[in-house]
């Protein structure tokens, strides 16, 4: 079980270090700051590489042989959700360019919220995924001027 467990922080430590060498391979920007697009995304693997370090030291010294997250993790029930989420972002990033922002992400949080609160919930659900996709989109494109697809 230790063996499972010492697995994760080790993936996201490897993940997170092929992210900082793509992240130097970004072109510079040609206005402004050449390294401006680089901040933000090695933030983010900065941090994910911390707390997988920070992750890994906690299990290195833990003397619990099992661990009762672990186990419920592995439970099927709990990987048919895990596969089924991935599989809609695998189809969320499939259709975002086809069918642009607002609808790719109003389909995608639709079904991710149906899936995880059930049909009975559906108001909760609907009013989730119109709100923050709206929401986000109006953010973006009108108030930041950000072009999405």
């Amino acid at each position: 079980m230790r063996a499972v467990r010492l697995s994760f922080p080790i993936f996201f430590i490897t993940i997170s270090l092929i992210y900082l060498i793509m992240i130097f391979q970004l072109p510079s920007a040609l206005l402004g700051d050449p390294y401006a697009p680089r901040y933000f995304p090695t933030i983010v693997a900065a941090g994910i590489l911390v707390f997988a370090v920070i992750d890994l030291i906690n299990v290195r010294t833990e003397n619990v042989e099992t661990n009762e997250d672990l186990a419920a993790l592995i439970k099927k029930d709990s990987l048919k959700i895990i596969g089924v989420i991935l599989a809609l972002c695998v189809g969320y990033a499939l259709i975002f360019e086809w069918l642009g922002f607002l609808i790719a992400t109003l389909l995608f949080l639709g079904a991710l919220m149906f899936y995880l609160n059930g049909y009975r919930r559906w108001v909760l659900n609907l009013t989730v995924t119109l709100i923050f996709s709206f929401s986000s989109w109006y953010i973006f494109s009108q108030l930041l001027e950000i072009s999405l697809p």
